[in-house]
């Protein structure tokens, strides 16, 4: 393929292997070296597209030593895909940081368009998507009351990544500060078998998963606090 960037970011599909898109096959093809967020999880993948090129471990262990030296292969003529487990790189996930990197030295970088969680589920929520903000996960302990409290006065519909241990919790602790009937919706297993979208308020939507199996990937969207 003429004209490959020195770096490629390539979005795979978060559940549907069909979601592959054409353009992102022939990249993976065409370029030298695929890296890869967990190289096991990406060689399935590419046996099920039958692709065979070299992988190497990219993730957020090694990201900040892996770089320099990828740098320097960049500019020896190799080129490179970035791929995650699912969905686009650098959106909660290794990338942001190699984007950067090959950037300010000069190289080329491209990202393709493709799967991502957070879109589907903000169109799938009914909430306003013309304007919106992604939170993606907040902190875990330290800094995560300050994070709640900061979004009181948000007017966009909000966007977060969520565990399946921890949404119940958020859902609750979100509730206290915007209101127990502000709107919201959580969409888990997106693209896949049991794909599930429930709306209601915050408070709906906690005692729903208390009584009901919360199980994969999910995406919380709620909506901004109303101007009337």
């Amino acid at each position: 393929m003429e004209g490959l960037p020195d770096l490629t970011i390539v979005p795979t599909p978060i559940g549907n292997l069909g979601d592959i898109t054409f353009r992102a096959v022939d990249i993976l093809k065409a370029v030298d070296v695929i890296l890869a967020e967990d190289t096991r999880t990406t060689g399935q993948l590419l046996k099920h597209l039958e692709v065979r090129k070299p992988l190497q471990s990219y993730h957020m262990h090694n990201e900040h030593k892996a770089v320099e030296k990828i740098i320097e292969r960049m500019k020896e003529g190799v080129t490179f895909a970035l791929v995650s487990d699912a969905g686009t790189p650098a959106i909660s996930d290794p990338g942001f940081l190699l984007v950067r990197e090959v950037i300010e030295s000069g190289l080329s970088v491209q990202s393709l368009p493709g799967a991502t969680a957070f879109v589907p589920a903000l169109v799938n929520s009914g909430l306003p998507a013309d304007r919106f903000t992604f939170e993606g996960f907040l902190p875990h302990k330290k800094g995560r009351k300050t994070r709640i409290d900061q979004l009181a006065e948000e007017t966009r519909t909000m966007i977060f990544y969520e565990s399946m241990h921890r949404l119940i919790k958020t859902l609750n602790q979100l509730a206290e500060v915007l209101g127990s009937d502000r709107q919201a919706s959580v969409s888990r297993e997106i693209t896949k078998l049991h794909e599930e979208t429930v709306r209601g308020t915050l408070t709906e939507i906690a005692n729903y998963y208390e009584s009901n199996p919360l199980k994969g990937e999910l995406v919380l969207v709620v909506a901004g606090k109303s101007s009337k």
